[in-house]
């Protein structure tokens, strides 16, 4: 069902001049249905060190497109080595909310794999697990939270999991899946 709503749906795509592009991989895997989440590592400089995310990252000038950047990405960062037959669609593209973050709009790609592959972390990323979609579908996952965003506390949507908190740009992209849920 997944398949057929992205394939009939048409995303909106952010073309603004002097933004970076790049593109995460929600990447569904059977048995049960789940996606791949990981916690990037602690790094000095990264707005987004240690939070929950999607793998991904900036485009490259060899990247022929966005897929291209998510396949890559997913392959540096989790040792996944994805298909283009496994692409399901993409979902809007997403752009930071806090004006501390880099003038930055992501494209979100889905991919359906047909079995849970080994992974391979490397040093960008410090874990990542298979959130069950059943969790995401729980309301009760579904809450407000206080972050710390920006150098100041702020209340946030965001998903509490057994895994962490995700908030933020990953909180929307999921936000944005689970409509074609």
């Amino acid at each position: 069902m997944l398949e057929r709503r992205l394939a009939a749906a048409l995303p909106v795509e952010v073309n603004e001049p002097g933004l970076y592009r790049a593109a995460v991989a929600l990447v569904v895997a059977p048995d049960p249905e789940a996606l791949l989440i990981i916690r990037r590592a602690h790094h000095e400089g990264d707005p987004w060190s240690g939070h929950m995310a999607l793998p991904g990252g900036r485009a490259e000038s060899a990247d022929a497109d966005l897929v291209t950047t998510a396949m890559r990405e997913t392959r540096e960062e989790v040792g996944i080595e994805l298909d283009r037959a496994w692409l399901l669609g993409a979902l809007d593209d997403v752009a930071p909310r806090i004006a501390v973050l880099p003038p930055i709009v992501v494209r979100p790609c889905v991919f359906a794999v047909p079995l849970r592959p080994p992974l391979r972390l490397n040093p960008e990323v410090e874990s990542a697990e298979w959130l069950e979609l059943a969790v995401l579908l729980d309301p009760a996952t579904r809450q407000r939270v206080t972050i710390e965003a920006g150098g100041r506390p702020q209340v946030r949507d965001a998903f509490v999991t057994p895994h962490g908190v995700i908030w933020g740009m990953t909180e929307r992209i999921l936000s944005g899946l689970l409509e074609y849920l």
